[in-house]
């Protein structure tokens, strides 16, 4: 008991390190006996995160807009405030896309292939894929998982429930408290994310050495890339259409982006966040208080869009796939719907690339590969999540006439991240 005590004490992305050393050494040890003995764990770790999806989406989704409810000044804000949570999710997916297909991080890991009884799932055509956005019947769409026509009832659920004001105040708390418990759910299968490195990375070193790893580097690079050009450039030429400095805007927003960079999760963010957006920025505080919470909800431009799409290509270019321009339009559109559907919690992307690598009937094999250096590359996803969960009620606010520019052109850093104001 002590022992299992004294390993929870131990930060989460040290435990998940132990795992991928631990899991490596196995490996060597065990040889390709490593994949009879540890694959299993992988295997289990798999299935956990595959469980947790269609219904970590359903209610995060139908809480998010059924949170609109309410706010009655917010509601024509609301509208625009998912509108530029998806136009900033489509530009953050092409960027993915662009930088997987200009670098190929994919090519340069060589001598593995699918599973044999792998078979490449025929993708339907985009109109046929938009046709199928919306289920027959709902229910099999959540038990068979088909997440696209989740996310679509979901979104129908809660602007009923926004609809139907009152008379259905327990069923939106119902929503609520249903995606808390999804939340602790994740948390709880997260816990397992150092057994599942441990038996994946076993298994892959045990039957193809330690040579297989090492271009995984060129990945993490094409990652950090990414995010970068999604944060300077594309964030920097919205502020500038806007009329704002992007310089300012980064100096107000720093304080968020560094907390996210430090601790991998928008919620823990959340406080310095709204902060940055009120007291930084000059952000309305009724305003930022709906929009920022929500965004640490919804808004995933770093783990929601380009990871997926850049770990779809990955994938794509690491089992010798090529994709047609049916599968790319089916990674925009399952990575820009199911970025609404991703919670502010350490890990969680790992769901989303499942979703949208089974959208595009790509192997979810190469997640594993994936899983051990993680945590390098949830820092750099959560400091792009939460900079764009800043960005869009900046650009909300001054759309509608709700930034104080003053504050706004006086942004600097220096003010800490309490949550008073």
């Amino acid at each position: 008991m002590k022992l299992v005590k004294a390993w929870f004490k131990i930060p989460f992305w040290q435990r998940v390190a132990a795992g991928f050393v631990l899991g490596a050494l196995a490996g060597w040890a065990f040889g390709p006996a490593a994949d009879t003995w540890f694959k299993p764990l992988g295997d289990v770790y798999v299935n956990l995160i595959r469980m947790i999806a269609t219904p970590l989406v359903f209610f995060a989704v139908t809480s998010a807009i059924s949170s609109l409810h309410g706010q009655k000044s917010m509601v024509s804000l609301g509208g625009r405030t998912f509108a530029w949570f998806a136009i900033t999710a489509v530009l953050a997916v092409c960027v993915g896309l662009g930088v997987g297909l200009v670098l190929q991080p994919g090519t340069g890991v060589t001598g593995l292939v699918a599973a044999p009884d792998y078979v490449v799932r025929e993708v339907p055509g985009p109109v046929q894929v938009l046709v199928d956005l919306v289920p027959t019947n709902p229910f099999r769409a959540l038990t068979e998982g088909k997440i696209l026509q989740v996310i679509f009832f979901a979104a129908l659920l809660g602007f009923a429930l926004v609809k139907l004001g009152e008379r259905t105040q327990r069923l939106r708390a119902l929503m609520a408290e249903g995606s808390e418990a999804m939340i602790q759910i994740t948390r709880f299968v997260l816990e397992m994310t150092p057994l599942g490195t441990f038996g994946l990375i076993a298994a892959l070193v045990g039957t193809y050495g330690f040579e297989k790893l090492l271009p995984l580097g060129s990945y993490i690079g094409a990652l950090y890339l990414a995010c970068a050009i999604h944060i300077v450039f594309v964030y920097s030429s919205l502020l500038l259409a806007h009329g704002l400095n992007p310089v300012k805007f980064f100096r107000g927003a720093a304080p968020a982006m560094q907390v996210a960079f430090a601790a991998s999760s928008s919620f823990a963010a959340l406080p310095a966040s709204l902060r940055s957006a009120t007291h930084n920025l000059g952000v309305d505080k009724d305003y930022a208080a709906f929009a920022v919470p929500l965004g640490a909800s919804v808004k995933m431009d770093g783990c929601g869009a380009i990871y997926p799409a850049l770990t779809a290509v990955f994938v794509a270019q690491y089992f010798g796939i090529d994709l047609d321009m049916s599968q790319y339009f089916i990674i925009l559109l399952a990575s820009v719907l199911g970025s609404f559907g991703t919670a502010g919690v350490p890990g969680t992307a790992i769901v989303m690339v499942t979703l949208v690598l089974s959208a595009a009937g790509l192997p979810l094999e190469g997640i594993g590969y994936l899983v051990a250096i993680d945590r390098i590359l949830d820092m750099m996803r959560t400091m792009t999540n939460v900079t764009g969960q800043v960005l869009v009620p900046v650009l909300v606010a001054k759309q509608t006439g709700i930034l104080d520019q003053e504050v706004y052109d006086a942004a600097s850093s220096n003010v800490g991240v309490e949550t008073q104001s």
